[in-house]
């Protein structure tokens, strides 16, 4: 099984990417996206973003990380695929599936899926753009209020050189309200030779098993799954019976609070970390009292040694599990 970790603007940032990848089981990351408009961005704006192209585009892990990049122009997306390309990606990803309303009210992310042709103007134009070494991949949604195209979105995107489709199986309408409709990958698969990786409302192994069922996809893309239980790759492809201990994840917690001091002012820090703790609370108990103690806890600057009461640093608590 191959496991996609993947982008989600305002939570799995390069910082949680560096941490969550410490743990086998993720064969690939997708960065949060890279707003298109109408210009050239400079490299330091994808170095920004995705810092991984600044020591081949992996994680210190060694996991691949495909950067990714929201617009509706195909020419200024072919213009800015060709400066990410001197970086040498492992591959460009194209966001066809942000619901977010403040993109699709200038025609980005799903309200793409409204003109086939488009997409297919939009690939081809970036695959022209980037050298034939350097995969370029594509994610959508079903639709936007509906998915009675969604058959012909995944053809115009194969037909546009699409490498791969992440397909997030529901709407821009539905959002990310259960369930995700995996059975309509099958269907999508049928049109399209290329590969497609189901995405949506997988938070167990059991819904892993199910997703691939009714999708027929051997490739699951997972973000607050994984975001919610770090260990679920490890499980899903190595060893379903691991348990992430409070002595690991609080390892990996103070790893992710390391990263985010170093580069996030103070008064912006402990959010960072409730951020995740409230993801992590739907699993872990340890997480779920650790979040009700510090929800109210705003000073960055102490957040650390309040977060230690919690999960104390001890020597040696740096499980084999948490290394590649």
């Amino acid at each position: 099984m191959t496991i996609l970790l993947a982008p989600m603007e305002g939570v799995l940032d390069h910082d949680l990417r560096e941490v969550l990848t410490q743990l086998p089981g993720i064969n690939r990351c997708v960065s949060e996206f890279i707003r298109v408009t109408d210009q050239v961005l400079p490299q330091r704006v994808f170095l920004r973003i995705c810092p991984e192209l600044g020591r081949g585009g992996r994680t210190r892990s060694g996991v691949p990380v495909r950067p990714q990049l929201l617009g509706s122009d195909p020419t200024c997306l072919a213009e800015n695929a060709a400066a990410l390309a001197m970086l040498e990606p492992p591959g460009i990803d194209l966001n066809f599936g942000c619901p977010a309303k403040v993109v699709n009210r200038h025609g980005g992310g799903a309200m793409l899926l409204d003109d086939p042709d488009g997409l297919t103007r939009i690939v081809a134009a970036v695959r022209r753009a980037v050298p034939a070494h350097i995969p370029v991949s594509a994610k959508m949604r079903l639709g936007t209020d509906d998915d009675a195209r969604a058959v012909e979105c995944a053809q115009a995107l194969a037909d546009g050189g699409a490498a791969e489709i992440v397909v997030h199986a529901r709407t821009r309408a539905q959002g990310y309200r259960p369930p995700a409709h995996w059975a309509r990958i099958a269907d999508l698969s049928d049109a399209v030779s290329v590969p497609l990786v189901a995405n949506g409302e997988i938070w167990t192994v059991e819904d892993a098993a199910a997703c691939r069922q009714a999708s027929g996809c051997q490739a699951l893309m997972i973000g607050r799954g994984l975001v919610a239980d770090p260990s679920l790759a490890l499980r899903l492809t190595i060893d379903d019976a691991f348990h992430l201990d409070d002595a690991t994840l609080g390892a990996l917690l103070h790893h992710y609070w390391a990263q985010v001091s170093a580069r996030v002012e103070p008064r912006h820090r402990a959010g960072r970390i409730k951020q995740w703790l409230n993801f992590l609370r739907r699993r872990y108990p340890l997480a779920e009292q650790a979040y009700q103690a510090l929800r109210a806890h705003h000073d960055g600057r102490s957040f650390g040694q309040a977060l230690a009461q919690w999960f104390p640093l001890t020597g040696g608590h740096e499980a084999s599990a948490v290394h590649r």
